[in-house]
């Protein structure tokens, strides 16, 4: 079997389960330096620290922490990383940004306007008209040009662009310049209802026109950008990007002078916010994957008061060998819920440090492999479907945050997207026992694991290492399960090994992991659901969908609401398509990852955007 070769960013949001600790009861929401969380949970509005801009004064510097320093500013590169969107955000245009939603608007900066042609109208032409007073930062207007070398670079018509396929520019015949050269009309050979989408971020032509440009690194402030912010340094091997005022810059004047991205790991950010080294550091990871061992200074140390409760004691679990095969040696837990708890508080503690916290645009599921093991049989897979409790799992994931365990119905849409809904009822009546009866696999009388044939229910489930989270919620769902009469048996894989080895090779029962929740989810979902086919030479291509499931219907579905242009029509066909998902048993929707971001007090426009960026000529520091 063959499986896509994912971007780094990719495979970090792949394994982002997210992020647990302990609680002792207390409400966090009241926690001093914790920001509270939103009453209500499919607000959408992200958690950050809002200022009117009279109230941020100008100048000064921040610091801000990054994973390391891109290779690239290229988000459509191999080598992108989740670093690299961030910092593309300061430097390039997007035509539309998304709302707290995931509904993406224009942005005035770069787009007076855009319509398109009404639905049944062919073809369907889309007239952007673009900022008249947006440049790229040597003078030169945004133009159709710039809009036609990316169309060129990632419609895939010219395999010698090394990169990325965002759906959609494959969807373009011709891009043309309109009235005058601030008016751009993009005509499509098939409609695309999520056109919306494209063109964000933009790159100058001079980075896109030709296979040379665009296959190089895109670093350091010599490439054009037409951001807030321009790079004025760059030095991997400091681990710095330093960006600085746009002199160009034609909207809101940014109120900061200098915003410098600064590399440092996860297990130093605390200690760096602690320590005054760091004003705004995301801190998912530090927390999630923080190890027994790594004990604050004693000025940060909880009191007795908030030693964290009891925790389920870990499942004994499978550790893959040095030829990436799970063995069945007996492991310590991939990380310590107990370490992830006092991380936690830590940072709650910090002084003069706000930890704003907040469900991600990212979707935690329990995929089901068809093609191992008993789980071939679709009736068992319904059964497993309805057998696991979602609303257990989901408080076992984000309680310990203090927000609501608000489970997922949906795998298409996130809870605080338009248009969600819980769609889990299609997968059959709720009494999971019926169906485990009905599929064969019987209980003993005395309870224990269910049988068919003389063979036990006993399952695999990969998880990824070093995820407190990801501890949870497999043991939530092996405890969840047990009580079903299926024994679960957890086997830990490491990022470098998760997605391409384990995934891969199909060589389990039930996986855990994370999709990214985008703002077109009718062609960003549609190859994690696609039916897998034979290549030319008949192995089977899974693709993204690593459940190994699909059918015809599902793959027609997604095609029909990405070309349906009347908005009402497009969820009525992606809603049918969740449906017949849920039938099918491919997997089963957990919870929206958390995220934590730890932001220094006087700090405004910083914290948890959700679905969208930073409008970074709004952060700086409040008057």
């Amino acid at each position: 079997m063959r499986v896509r070769q994912l971007t780094s960013a990719a495979v970090a949001l792949l394994l982002a389960a997210g992020l647990g600790g302990c609680s002792d009861g207390r409400d966090p929401a009241r926690t001093p330096g914790l920001a509270p969380a939103s009453a209500d949970p499919t607000s959408g509005t992200g958690d950050v620290r809002t200022a009117d801009r009279n109230a941020v004064r100008v100048g000064g510097r921040l610091r801000w922490a990054v994973d390391g320093v891109p290779a690239t500013l290229n988000v459509y590169q191999g080598a992108a990383t989740a670093d690299s969107a961030l910092l593309a955000h300061a430097l390039y245009p997007s035509l539309f940004r998304p709302d707290g939603h995931g509904r993406l608007v224009p942005d005035p900066d770069y787009l007076a306007g855009a319509e398109s042609t009404p639905p049944g109208q062919q073809p369907q032409v889309v007239t952007y008209r673009l900022n008249p007073r947006a440049v790229w930062s040597d003078g030169t207007p945004l133009t159709a040009a710039d809009l036609t070398a990316q169309r060129t670079a990632l419609s895939g018509l010219d395999p010698a662009y090394q990169g990325g396929r965002p759906a959609g520019y494959d969807a373009i015949d011709a891009i043309a310049q309109g009235a005058d050269p601030h008016e751009v009309r993009v005509t499509f050979r098939r409609p695309y209802a999520e056109w919306r989408s494209l063109f964000g971020p933009l790159y100058p032509a001079a980075e896109t026109a030709t296979p040379a440009a665009f296959n190089r690194a895109l670093t350091g402030g010599e490439h054009l950008s037409a951001g807030p912010y321009t790079v004025s340094g760059y030095d991997a091997a400091a681990g710095q990007v330093v960006l600085t005022r746009n002199p160009r810059w034609w909207g809101d004047q940014p109120k900061t002078d200098r915003i410098e991205f600064t590399a440092a790991p996860p297990e130093g950010r605390l200690d760096a916010l602690d320590q005054n080294r760091l004003d705004i550091a995301p801190l998912t990871a530090a927390v999630d994957q923080a190890v027994p061992g790594s004990a604050p200074a004693a000025s940060a140390t909880p009191t007795a008061s908030a030693t964290p409760t009891a925790t389920p004691t870990a499942t004994p679990t499978a550790t893959p060998d040095a030829a990436g095969t799970p063995t069945a040696e007996a492991a310590p837990p991939p990380a310590a819920p107990e370490a992830a708890a006092l991380a936690l508080r830590r940072a709650e503690g910090l002084h003069g440090v706000i930890v704003h916290r907040a469900v991600g645009a990212s979707l935690t599921q329990l995929t089901l492999n068809s093609a191992h093991g008993p789980l071939a049989d679709p009736a068992l897979r319904l059964a497993l479907t309805r057998a696991v409790d979602r609303r257990r799992i989901a408080d076992a994931a984000l309680t310990p945050l203090g927000l609501p365990g608000a489970p997922l119905g949906s795998h298409l849409l996130a809870g605080d997207q338009d248009g969600y809904r819980d769609n889990s009822a299609a997968a059959g009546p709720a009494d999971a026992a019926r169906l485990f009866d009905e599929a064969g696999w019987k209980r003993p009388d005395t309870g224990g694991t269910r049988t068919k044939d003389d063979k036990e229910l006993t399952l695999t489930l990969l998880v990824p290492a070093g995820s407190a989270t990801a501890q949870r919620t497999a043991d939530a769902l092996t405890a969840d399960l047990g009580e079903s009469g299926v024994e679960v048996k957890a086997v830990t894989a490491s990022a470098g090994t998760f997605v391409q080895e384990q995934l891969a090779a199909g060589e389990y029962d039930l996986a855990l992991f994370s999709w990214p929740a985008g703002t077109s989810p009718a062609s960003e979902q549609r190859p994690v659901y696609a039916k897998p086919r034979p290549d030319a030479d008949g192995t089977l291509d899974v693709g993204s969908n690593y459940a190994r499931s699909g059918t015809e219907e599902i793959d027609r579905l997604f095609d029909r609401a990405t070309a349906e242009l009347d908005p009402a029509a497009r969820l009525g066909l992606l809603q049918e398509a969740d449906v017949r998902i849920w039938q099918l048993g491919h997997s089963v929707p957990l919870y929206q990852r958390p995220e934590l971001v730890g932001v220094r007090a006087g700090v405004a426009g910083a914290g948890v955007w959700g679905y969208g960026w930073p409008r970074f000529q709004d952060v700086g520091w409040s008057a």
